[in-house]
């Protein structure tokens, strides 16, 4: 089976293609591979972002321990 496609023949079988050029030459292409989805990727920005978040609520969670028991927000500054 040949396809004409502005001066390019491509013969298609059924287990490969060849494409054929105007001076008849052949191209053979290799196998393009599929592009594959890494469903559990975290980028730099995204864990970067996580990490800041965590810091501070454990910053917020102290000082709300440290205001509980001395009465001051920063301990020792009267």
């Amino acid at each position: 089976m040949f396809i004409h496609i502005n001066a390019i023949s491509v013969m298609t079988s059924s287990s490969s293609s060849q494409v054929i050029t105007e001076y008849g030459k052949q191209n053979i292409f290799g196998r393009e591979t599929k592009p594959q989805l890494v469903e559990d990727y975290t980028s730099y920005p995204e864990a970067a972002e996580k990490t800041n978040g965590r810091w501070a609520m454990i910053g917020m969670v102290s000082l709300l321990v440290s205001y509980f028991t001395t009465g001051q927000i920063i301990p020792g500054f009267v």
